[in-house]
């Protein structure tokens, strides 16, 4: 459990970590030493990078120990730490393609093991489908008898070879696994019809963005036009096209009504 960490191999929990598991203690919370494991972490940006970092955050404030287990990003290896003792492990492993590692199942046991072993996990909790280490992960974390959790951040397609191999890949890594969670009720779809799933192990934790850190000017406001804020990043897999199409038919349609 988180707690037992404290002088654990000769490590301690920061401060914070230390209070939140005093206060998970003291409210009768069970405890868990978490995992997060994808190839996409920071610096790399996007949104399975803070999806991972904002999750960990709130496990953290709930007293939960949570690590993050990655690839090296240049200089960036070794152990580093974050807000509130977030520890991430940046593993020394060969990048195939498009951020994501070699997958070979053989080269990360070692390591990946050492880190269940070290940091006494719980529970691994995996991060899209296109990131090896999480299907490697998902794997080492059944043999040791841990409990597993996979998060798919994306759609994907039935037939061209990249989705086809993916999907296969998925349906192997998925086929013990404990529970898995989607960003939305369309990708549960694709996510249940893509690796043969029973839907009732698929929950939706739907995407969403905090209000909080948007906070408009009212002043400012122009009451004569709609503006239309989008957030998301300019790629096919993010909808791009939908997005350039509405831009298209709105344009369109004021200058009819004009």
């Amino acid at each position: 459990m988180a707690c037992r960490r404290i002088g654990g191999h000769g490590h301690t929990l920061s401060p914070a970590s230390s209070v939140n598991c005093v206060k998970a203690l003291a409210t009768g919370i069970r405890t868990h030493s978490i995992c997060m494991v994808s190839d996409f972490f920071y610096p790399n940006m996007g949104g399975v990078e803070s999806h991972i970092y904002q999750l960990s955050q709130c496990l953290i404030e709930r007293g939960h120990k949570v690590i993050i287990v990655t690839h090296a990003y240049g200089n960036r290896k070794g152990i580093r730490y974050l807000a509130n003792g977030l520890k991430v492990y940046y593993l020394p492993l060969k990048v195939m393609y498009n951020q994501s590692t070699a997958t070979t199942l053989f080269h990360s046991l070692p390591l990946l093991r050492y880190i269940f072993v070290r940091e006494r996990v719980t529970i691994v909790h995996s991060h899209s489908s296109f990131s090896s280490m999480a299907h490697d992960a998902l794997f080492h974390a059944k043999t040791m008898g841990l409990q597993t959790v996979f998060t798919d951040h994306s759609l994907f397609g039935f037939a061209d070879v990249s989705s086809v191999l993916t999907n296969k890949l998925l349906t192997v890594s998925l086929c013990d696994t404990n529970h898995i969670i989607c960003v939305s009720y369309t990708s549960k779809e694709n996510t249940v019809l893509r690796a043969a799933l029973n839907p009732e192990i698929v929950s939706v934790i739907p995407n969403a963005v905090d209000p909080t850190d948007f906070t408009p000017d009212p002043s400012r406001r122009d009451d004569s036009t709609i503006t239309v804020v989008v957030v998301s990043r300019l790629v096919y897999r993010k909808g791009n096209e939908l997005l350039a199409g509405t831009v298209l038919s709105l344009h369109v349609l004021n200058v009819c009504l004009s």
